[in-house]
């Protein structure tokens, strides 16, 4: 029975990938999706549960019982469920109880790890093998595999399987990958050949799940490998924000390789007195205004809030000049359905904005108000410069900003030891609020800031700065992040050395003064 039937219970057991959650199917996510009950025995699939509906139940057994109950239970499985799986007794045990059942196949690691480790495995080659170590294998077999051999659950074991394939004929030069972590940005590759198996994965810290792969095609790495070379792999990156405005710019990072922790240090709450901003909401609707200005997204969201609060939407902007002080503001706005008249072609910043600002010219606007709805905090450099301009303008406090809670103590201790690679400051008041809720970063840490104001605050500080974005946006930040690891990295390769993180130089390492 289909598991959209409500009367019915029913049992999909689903492969979720190598390990990159974005690699789950089409089909996986609507399942999940439709879910009643998800089962799960691996703690690190716990990101595919975004796929799930809220109040979605998470077990880790009993699937019977809760499709027996009429639920649609959602069995997550490693990899492909038919690839060297464990689940046959699970899906004979639904067979047996009569509980409907599907299998949805998931990426093998057998392809996705390879081909994240920059490893072609069955191109130009004669043979693709796929074994498990876990069974009893006759290696002499597979040493005279004229192909690729990828080897399952093998780590354990690898040095004694790298004997037996040499001493069923496999040439000790035959190249060899161990990748562990793969598809994840915990993946670590060791590169090796057969007769140098031990001594090269004494100390490489390889752990499972891990795939030894044994072939030429090991070779192609060096000119094939893409997801290990990304400037930030790897990179712990702090991004110490408001929860909305993280998103974008942690997904940007992730692009970059990097692992984002979003700690925020700003909450944004509403005014203590809305009747200011009710006020301001009447008057744009009855024509008070001439223009609105928005500095941010945080005041399109209050305004955007208190619309829906009034049952309006973005027709009441009609005959309306709006302006925005940069992209992420004016993309929070054509979200709302509003079209900015006015945005810096320069520097995004109240003083770009008033660089551009037409002065107030009684026979062209019929009006001479401006509304302004910002935060509490704000300073007066916009509303100084459009009075200079002629107009009028209403400052009103659309929300407030307040320090945020601090972080749970391993974060700060993170902070503090040099557990982050990098922290991204995206004002002034991201640099004293996370100072004062979590302590300075530690030293090898990057410092990526948006802007001279902000470097200058983090300076204040005793921060060095390491990274500034060449226009004050979070976007350019991040690029600007992933080209100074992008230097680092080539910089280490030039002289020989291996590529490391800044966190991976904590102990002993102190930093210099400019």
């Amino acid at each position: 029975m289909s598991p959209d039937s409500p009367t019915s219970g029913s049992v999909a057991f689903v492969g979720a990938g190598p390990g990159d959650p974005n690699l789950l199917t089409l089909r996986a996510a609507e399942l999940l999706g439709k879910a009643d009950v998800v089962v799960l025995d691996e703690e690190r699939h716990g990101p595919l549960l975004r796929h799930c509906r809220e109040g979605v139940e998470v077990a880790t057994a009993d699937l019977v019982k809760h499709a027996e109950a009429g639920r649609f239970v959602v069995r997550v499985c490693e990899g492909d469920p038919m690839l060297f799986s464990s689940i046959t007794e699970e899906v004979a045990a639904c067979a047996a109880a009569e509980v409907d059942f599907e299998i949805v196949p998931g990426v093998p690691p057998a392809t996705a790890v390879l081909t994240y480790a920059g490893i072609p495995a069955a191109t130009a080659v004669p043979e693709f093998r796929v074994v498990d170590a876990a069974q009893e294998q006759d290696w002499s077999s597979h040493a005279a595999c004229p192909g690729t051999l990828v080897v399952y659950n093998g780590l354990a074991d690898a040095v004694a399987i790298g004997k037996a394939l040499i001493a069923g004929g496999r040439a000790d030069t035959t190249p060899v990958a161990v990748t562990s972590g793969g598809t994840t940005t915990e993946q670590h590759t060791v590169v090796t050949s057969l007769g140098r198996l031990q001594a090269d994965l004494k100390h490489a810290g390889a752990t499972e799940p891990a795939l030894m792969v044994v072939g030429d095609a090991v070779g192609r790495r060096d000119t094939l490998s893409w997801f290990e070379t990304k400037p930030l792999f790897g990179w712990r990156v702090l991004v110490p924000r408001t929860k909305e405005q993280s998103k974008s710019l942690s997904e940007q990072l992730v692009s970059y390789g990097a692992v984002p922790e979003e700690v925020p240090t700003i909450s944004v709450e509403p005014p203590r007195t809305p009747q200011q901003m009710d006020r301001a909401i009447k008057g744009l609707v009855t024509g008070r205004y001439e223009w609105v200005a928005f500095t941010s997204a945080n005041a399109v969201k209050a305004v955007r809030e208190k619309f829906e609060e009034y049952g309006l939407d973005a027709r009441a902007f009609a005959g309306l000049k709006v302006a925005a002080v940069g992209d992420a503001t004016a993309r929070a706005l054509v979200e709302f359905g509003v079209k900015p008249d006015l945005l810096p072609s320069g520097e995004q910043s109240s003083e770009g904005l008033v660089a551009e600002w037409p002065p107030y010219d009684s026979m062209l606007d019929p009006i001479n108000r401006v509304l302004l709805p910002r935060a509490d905090i704000s300073t007066d450099t916009l509303v100084a410069g459009l009075t200079e301009l002629g107009w009028e303008c209403d400052d009103v406090t659309a929300y407030r900003t307040v320090r945020a809670a601090p972080p749970p103590a391993p974060i700060r201790e993170a902070i503090k030891g040099g557990g982050f690679d990098a922290v991204l400051f995206t004002s002034s008041s991201t640099v004293r609020n996370l100072v004062g809720i979590a302590g300075k970063p530690h030293n090898v840490t990057v410092i990526a800031v948006i802007g001279p104001q902000t470097a200058s605050t983090a300076e204040e500080f005793g921060l060095r700065v390491d990274v500034m974005a060449d226009k004050p946006s979070a976007s350019a930040l991040a690029a600007a992040l992933a080209e100074y690891g992008a230097k680092q990295r080539q910089a280490a390769l030039a002289a020989g050395d291996t590529p490391r993180r800044p966190s991976q130089n904590r102990r002993g390492a102190r930093r210099r003064a400019k």
